[in-house]
C-alpha cells in the first residue's frame, strides 16, 4: 500500500506541524481523494461513512479559507444529531489549533437557546449544528449566513431520513449562491441527487471503494416468521451470548415490543428511538457505551451519533428496506481489527432482501438453522458495569478527576473498579463494577466533590 503523508498537499507549515502533533501522519483514502478538490474550490459528493476520516477532509479546506480578522460566520456544518455536531466541532477545534482565535460555535436542540445566542453575539468563524436549531437562529435573527463560503451536509443521508429536507433548503436559501457545497453520504438514494443538483454546481464525486469491509465479520441469516421471531431471538441471545449486542428494528413500536418481550425473560435491554428527550437519549448511550447495559435496541435514525467502539454483535431484527443501510448497520461490529459478529433474521417473503445484500456483499449469504438452537436453561448474566449519576457537570465546575479522586481517594474503593466517567453541562457519569457499586455510591453520598456534597443516583 502507498502512504500518502499530508505534506504532498500545500498546506502551511504549522498547519502540518499541528496534524503531526495530533497523530496525524497518512490521508486516509476518502482525505486523499477529497481534499485536493475540496482546496481547489470545487463542490463535492464524496460517500463516505463515519470513522473514514471525513472530518478532516472537509475541515482542513475549509479552516484555510478562514479570514481570522472577520468574525462572520464562514464555514457552516449541518449534522443529523447532537452526539455527532458535537463530534464534529471537537475535531475542527483540533484541527483549527494551528492558527490563533478560530472561533467554532455548536448550535443544536436540546440544549437551552439562551447561551448560544450569547456566544453568537461575539462572533463566530465556524457553525456546526443540526438544521431544526439553526434555522430558530436564523428565525430569531441571532446568526447571519449571508457571507459563508463553505456549507458541509454531514450524513446527508440520515439528515433526509429524519425528515429535515425543509430545514436544509431554507438554511441553503439563506447562503450566498456562489458558496462552495461540499455533501458527505454514506450510502446514495434519489433523494440525495436530488439535493445536489439543487444546491450544487458542478460537483466532483468522490466514492472511497472497501468502505464496507466486512472480513472481521462473521454474519449469519436465520429465518423466522414474525411471529416467531421474538423467540429466535432469544435462542440468538442465549447460544451467541455477545458482550454487546445492538438490535436494529425498522419501527419505533417494534422496538418497544422487543425491548418488552426480552425483559420479560430476564433481560434488562434499553431502547433507544427518536421520541425521546436528548437527556434521555445521553444516559442509555452513555449507560450501553459503558458496559452497564448489554443490549441496545434502536431504529437506525435513533442509533445516529451512536459511536461504540467495541461492540460485540449486530442483529438485524428487520431487515432494512435498503440494502447500503444494512451494510452500515453492520459495519458497527468488528471495528479497529475485532472479531464481529452480525445476525440476520429474515421471513421467508424476504428473498429479495437476501439477493440485494449479497449483490452489494458480492458474497454468498450464510445461513442458520433457529431450531438448532437451545433454549434458556438459566437466567441470562448481568451487565458488568453498574452506572451512577451525580447531579453536577460541566457548569458546576465537575471534572472526571474530581470523580475519580472522591471514588478512590483515602481507602475508597480501588482505580481498577472504576470504568468510563463522562460529564454533561449537568450532570455526570460514572460507571462502576457491579461488585463495588453499593461502596462507590455510599463513598459519593458521604463524601464530597470539589468541597460541595451533590446528589448521586444508581440507574
Amino acid at each position: 500500500m502507498s502512504t500518502h503523508p499530508f505534506s504532498e498537499l500545500p498546506l502551511p507549515e504549522a498547519l502540518l506541524k499541528n496534524l503531526e502533533q495530533i497523530g496525524y501522519r497518512e490521508m486516509t483514502p476518502i482525505q486523499q481523494k477529497s481534499l485536493p478538490l475540496a482546496m481547489a474550490g470545487k463542490d463535492l459528493i464524496a460517500k463516505a461513512k463515519t470513522g473514514s476520516g471525513k472530518t478532516a477532509a472537509f475541515a482542513i479546506s475549509m479552516l484555510l479559507g478562514i479570514e481570522q480578522r472577520f468574525f462572520g460566520c464562514q464555514g457552516l456544518v449541518l449534522c443529523p444529531t447532537r452526539e455527532l455536531a458535537t463530534q464534529v466541532a471537537n475535531e475542527i477545534r483540533k484541527l483549527a489549533r494551528y492558527q490563533q482565535n478560530i472561533k467554532v460555535v455548536t448550535l443544536c436542540g436540546g440544549q437551552p437557546i439562551g447561551p448560544q445566542i450569547g456566544s453568537l453575539a461575539h462572533g463566530a468563524h465556524i457553525v456546526v449544528g443540526t438544521p431544526g436549531r439553526i434555522q430558530d437562529h436564523l428565525r430569531k435573527q441571532t446568526l447571519t449566513i449571508d457571507q459563508v463560503k463553505t456549507v458541509v451536509l454531514d450524513e446527508a443521508d440520515r439528515m433526509l431520513d429524519m425528515g429535515f429536507i425543509d430545514p436544509i433548503e431554507h438554511i441553503l436559501g439563506h447562503t450566498p449562491s456562489d458558496r462552495q457545497t461540499l455533501l458527505y453520504s454514506a450510502t446514495y438514494p434519489k433523494q440525495i441527487r436530488a439535493l445536489s443538483q439543487k444546491f450544487q454546481s458542478e460537483p466532483e464525486e468522490v466514492t472511497v471503494e472497501s468502505v464496507h469491509s466486512h472480513q472481521h465479520i462473521q454474519q449469519f441469516f436465520y429465518q423466522a416468521e414474525n411471529t416467531d421471531k421474538p423467540d429466535t431471538l432469544c435462542k440468538l441471545l442465549n447460544h451467541y451470548q455477545p458482550a454487546s449486542a445492538v438490535i436494529f428494528c425498522n419501527t419505533k413500536q417494534t422496538c418497544k415490543e422487543v425491548g418488552t418481550e426480552l425483559y420479560e425473560q430476564g433481560y434488562k435491554p434499553l431502547v433507544l428511538h427518536g421520541d425521546m428527550e436528548q437527556r434521555e437519549r445521553d444516559q442509555m448511550l452513555v449507560r450501553f457505551s459503558n458496559q452497564s447495559a448489554d443490549i441496545l435496541i434502536a431504529t437506525d435514525v435513533a442509533a445516529r451519533g451512536l459511536d461504540i467502539d467495541d461492540l460485540a454483535a449486530v442483529i438485524n431484527y428487520d431487515l432494512s428496506r435498503d440494502p447500503e443501510v444494512h451494510v452500515h448497520r453492520v459495519g458497527r461490529t468488528g471495528r479497529a481489527g475485532k472479531e464481529g459478529l452480525a445476525l440476520n433474521l429474515h421471513t421467508s417473503r424476504e428473498q429479495y432482501k437476501l439477493d440485494e445484500i449479497a449483490d452489494i456483499l458480492r458474497t454468498e449469504l450464510t445461513f442458520g438453522d433457529h431450531r438448532a438452537l437451545k433454549p434458556a436453561t438459566q437466567p441470562p448474566s448481568k451487565a458488568p458495569m453498574v452506572t451512577l449519576a451525580i447531579d453536577g457537570g460541566k457548569k458546576n465546575k465537575v471534572r472526571a478527576g474530581d470523580v475519580l479522586g472522591a471514588l478512590t481517594g483515602d481507602a475508597g474503593i480501588s482505580g481498577d473498579q472504576v470504568g468510563k466517567i463522562n460529564i454533561f453541562d449537568f450532570v455526570a457519569y460514572v460507571a462502576i463494577k457491579r461488585e463495588s457499586a453499593r461502596k462507590a455510591l455510599e463513598r459519593l453520598e458521604q463524601g464530597r466533590i470539589k468541597g460541595r456534597k451533590f446528589k448521586v443516583r444508581r440507574l
